[in-house]
């Protein structure tokens, strides 16, 4: 099993990757499929107008991700790595008014998202939480081209038929192509690679990157990884306000770092000084990403704060932290969470929060013991006791928003994290619950947890908090 740590860190913008940035790649894939010769066209057919229906959680919360308006910006031909943030509400405006969709190399397309936008909260598409259904028409209103696609968390979206190979475990042709030097896809066939290797998890990890890109490539992107991260970070503490949606949340990142930088300059003794910092950090990612900033799923936008926060937290508290110590953090996090993407998942939608922060923080944790110099087996250790104490957690948005209670959920995940790599750091690695088992116990718990306590928002605090 090979995951590039492009496929588990991406860039892209808030409040969700399954929710903002799968539904924004689905459009795209579909504009490009409308070019191509892939589907059979009669030759008198011509496209005129665009629908979209949006099922299962993308349905139920939806509007309060955003998703409505991914999909606009998706089918002006944007893409979430590469979408101007500032331009965004201007698009979405223009589309609004003129009743159409105007993507580079297409002709223009009908397209009145009050109508041919369809939040179809009835009707679940039998693949995935996160269904969406993209149709063409011709003048005459006849669907001449429909695709369902499935966004599958972090950002990743696949067709129902891609779904279904996938569900089989069959690889994809890229995948199946890579020759790599260390195939590990449980954390068992990790540590067995890492003990016959002498190898770090890092070590490993950037070796199969090679294989398939030059170090100057993976080094590159891994940079820009954290440029974006540490930007999103430096944003989040500039910037008050409330964030949209209706829910008046007050951005409080900004007052928070404010106070500790006083705290700071005073000497003042605070004895939960390095949480708070952690917390501040996450906070500012959580609060741009609900604003629908530009931010990196790590491994989804949800859960977008906990790496930050900790790699800053190791560049401000660590005296020997430097830019490789960075990149090895970063491979070893994708390595920790490629193993639970492949054997569990990363999805809200699929088994709550504790695929996502919990993941998150397993990532984290997994990241920082290595950096702090951390063997293999005390890695292992600490992405375990990071998961095992988010299991179970459900993913309750109140009103559909990435806010309440995901960002504070951010900054605690970020202190677990910590704590998780330094219990570990101060053990010889043997522990009693292995990584494997506790992925395991996640995605079993994931499968018997309630559907309403999957980012649905129809259980827990989404219910029982009034909204004001």
């Amino acid at each position: 099993m090979f995951l590039s740590v492009f496929d588990v860190f991406k860039i892209g913008i808030g409040p969700s990757s399954s929710h903002t940035m799968g539904p924004m790649t689905a459009a795209g894939r579909f504009l490009s499929l409308i070019l191509s010769d892939e589907w059979p066209r009669p030759a008198s057919a011509r496209v005129f107008q665009l629908k979209v229906s949006l099922h299962g959680s993308l349905a139920f919360t939806g509007v309060g991700h955003a998703t409505d308006r991914a999909v606009i910006l998706g089918l002006t031909g944007v893409l979430p790595d590469t979408v101007d943030p500032d331009g965004m509400d201007a698009t979405v405006e223009r589309v609004m008014k003129s009743g159409e969709v105007c993507p580079p190399g297409h002709p223009a397309y009908r397209f009145q998202p009050a109508t041919d936008l369809v939040l179809d909260k009835k009707t679940p598409l039998p693949g995935h939480a996160n269904g969406m259904r993209f149709s063409a028409l011709d003048a005459d209103g006849r669907v001449i081209l429909s695709r369902i696609y499935y966004s599958i968390g972090g950002g990743f979206v696949v067709t129902d038929t891609e779904l279904e190979a996938m569900q089989a475990r069959k690889k994809a042709e890229q995948t199946a192509s890579v020759k790599i030097p260390y195939p590990f896809s449980t954390a068992r066939q990790m540590l067995a690679m890492a003990s016959a290797s002498g190898l770090s998890i890092a070590q490993m990890k950037r070796a199969n990157e090679e294989a398939v890109m030059s170090r100057e490539a993976l080094n590159a992107g891994l940079d820009r990884l954290w440029e974006v991260m540490s930007g999103c970070i430096d944003r989040g503490l500039r910037v008050e306000g409330q964030l949209p949606g209706g829910l008046k949340v007050k951005r409080r990142a900004k007052a928070i770092h404010d106070k500790l930088q006083e705290e700071w300059r005073s000497n003042r003794f605070n004895p939960v000084l390095a949480n708070d910092w952690l917390s501040v950090y996450a906070m500012a990612v959580n609060e741009e990403n609900a604003a629908g900033g530009r931010v990196v799923t790590a491994p989804t936008n949800g859960a977008a704060g906990v790496v930050p926060a900790s790699i800053r937290y190791y560049l401000h508290f660590h005296p020997d932290a430097d830019q490789d110590g960075v990149r090895d953090y970063l491979l070893t996090a994708a390595a920790i969470g490629g193993i639970i993407k492949h054997n569990a998942s990363i999805s809200g939608a699929e088994v709550g929060c504790q695929g996502e922060v919990g993941s998150a923080a397993a990532m984290a944790a997994a990241g920082l013991a290595a950096v702090m110099g951390g063997t293999p087996e005390q890695v292992e250790n600490a992405a375990e006791i990071a998961l095992e104490h988010h299991l179970g957690m459900t993913c309750d948005p109140i009103a559909g928003l990435v806010q309440v209670p995901c960002i504070e959920r951010n900054a605690v995940g970020a202190v677990k994290a910590v704590t998780a790599a330094s219990l570990a750091i101060k053990g010889d690695g043997s522990h009693f619950v292995p990584l494997d088992a506790c992925v395991e116990t996640m995605r079993q718990t994931g499968n018997d947890m309630s559907e309403k306590y999957k980012e649905t928002s129809l259980g827990g605090l989404a219910v029982n908090v009034v909204e004001c």
